[in-house]
């Protein structure tokens, strides 16, 4: 074999060739977006037949096409922008945003691994020993696009959008820190291949750190900008709120990057608190899918189910409720894993 060929083949630190990660990784990303698309469809089916209508089924047959539909509506559209916008800022946001959303989820493992063909193939696109500090600092970053993509608008909607989602992610992402400290705590790692083996030798920490996983869920829907804390786009209010002055390509990257986050949150939820990939008897992606779908089914049903809070009643729920009880787990849980 020639030294340009050994060199092609080479594995990398984990044992996993780079040429293999980087066909994972347009697969992952490809997956991601499929499940986005398919994630719109399935969240107005469900809230339809929850009030009682069909939903979406005039495309395609049971209306599987929607989402491409909704595709070519938005490629179709024409792009306009303020006259008084701030032109970069404008334009860069909605990209800063999607990006960020999609580059999260390359740290979330999905599988214990495989050996095809003589090549280790691993069950991550990369594991990096702080990959839960890389997910909240890389999620921190994309606010920054919701932030700047409507102060830029130069719209009063947009403005009070932006300022609505600085403060109530700002208030949300303490509280969502702090509910995964006991995980951390437990596992003795920062990294999310760790912690999942971690709970296949000892248990799932959703039953120990109940209450972590209970605040994650809550803080992470407000993160999300979800129901019953979307009042960033509460559209009674606001018109859209920060993406009132968006339209085609541009407001579909901007709604793409908060389904991916939901998606990325719910995949960070499956791994921390219930066993990652682990299961008995189904391959361990197919456990990881069925766990992040059944999270995505308890989005939709509580957006369905639950009225918007006022905004007094969210920064009280986050300041008063939220960050004293993940702040009073994380220091039992700390004082428990020193004592035993």
């Amino acid at each position: 074999m020639t030294f340009p060929v050994r060199l092609l083949l080479a594995s990398g630190a984990n044992g996993e060739p780079w040429w293999i990660a980087l066909i994972k990784a347009a697969i992952i990303i490809n997956l991601v977006l499929v499940t986005f698309a398919y994630l719109t469809l399935a969240e107005r089916k469900i809230m339809g037949r929850m009030q009682l209508r069909y939903g979406p089924n005039r495309a395609g047959p049971y209306g599987l096409l929607q989402p491409i539909a909704d595709l070519v509506k938005l490629i179709r559209k024409e792009s306009f922008f303020p006259a008084a916008a701030i032109d970069v800022l404008y334009i860069s946001s909605p990209f800063l945003a999607a990006f960020t959303a999609l580059s999260t989820f390359s740290v979330i493992p999905f599988g214990p691994g495989w050996t095809i063909a003589g090549y280790q193939v691993n069950g991550y696109v990369a594991d990096l020993p702080i990959a839960l500090l890389l997910v909240f600092a890389i999620g921190s970053l994309g606010i920054y696009g919701f932030i700047l993509g409507g102060w830029s608008s130069d719209s009063k909607y947009a403005l009070l959008g932006s300022m609505r989602t600085c403060a109530q992610l700002v208030s949300y992402e303490v509280s969502l820190a702090l509910s995964v400290l006991g995980v951390i705590l437990m596992a003795r790692s920062l990294s999310l291949v760790d912690i999942v083996q971690a709970q296949a030798n000892e248990t799932w920490y959703v039953l120990p750190q109940f209450v972590g996983f209970a605040v994650f869920l809550a803080a992470g829907t407000a993160e999300t900008a979800r129901a019953p804390f979307d009042l960033p786009e509460a559209e009674q209010e606001l018109v859209a709120g920060y993406h009132t002055e968006y339209g085609g390509m541009r407001f579909g990257l901007f709604s793409m990057s908060e389904y991916i986050n939901l998606i990325t949150l719910s995949g960070l939820c499956v791994t921390l608190f219930l066993g990652g990939w682990h299961g008995p008897l189904l391959p361990g992606p197919l456990w990881f899918v069925l766990k992040l779908f059944l999270l995505l089914f308890v989005f939709i049903w509580v957006r369905t189910t639950l009225p918007r809070l006022r905004y007094d009643q969210l920064m009280r729920f986050g300041w008063k409720v939220l960050l004293p009880v993940a702040t009073l787990n994380a220091v039992v849980t700390a004082i428990l894993v020193v004592a035993i």
